[in-house]
């Protein structure tokens, strides 16, 4: 008999809760692969910082990189891997949580009578 497999519970994740990683997550998770330009305009990154963040995600497993050619010039192009769609969610889920959970104890405040 095997262990029953649990879903994993949303959690945020340290490797994209920085604002530029996590820019550089989401641009990639709305698409199969973008070229490295391309995120780079997009996220408004220097090649150097996404450079960083591209390998940090790859050596943790969130990203793909591939490199190519388009006629002779060299391209680079980024993608998630599963692993990395799935940390994605998973971070997103628990900032919705937190922000459920805040939104309801406002909510909460708001309504309570003012103490005596």
């Amino acid at each position: 008999m095997t262990a029953a497999h649990t879903p994993e519970q949303p959690a945020i994740d340290a490797a994209i809760n920085h604002p530029t990683r996590l820019a550089v997550v989401a641009f990639l998770s709305a698409c199969d692969e973008a070229d490295f330009a391309s995120v780079r305009d997009s996220c408004q990154v220097s090649d150097s910082m996404l450079s960083k963040i591209a390998s940090a995600l790859e050596g943790i497993g969130y990203l793909a990189v591939r490199k190519g050619y388009v006629g002779k010039r060299p391209r680079t192009w980024l993608s998630l891997t599963p692993e990395g769609r799935r940390a994605l969610a998973l971070h997103i889920a628990a900032l919705q949580g937190i922000a459920a959970t805040a939104r309801q104890a406002g909510a909460e405040a708001g309504t309570a009578p003012p103490p005596h």
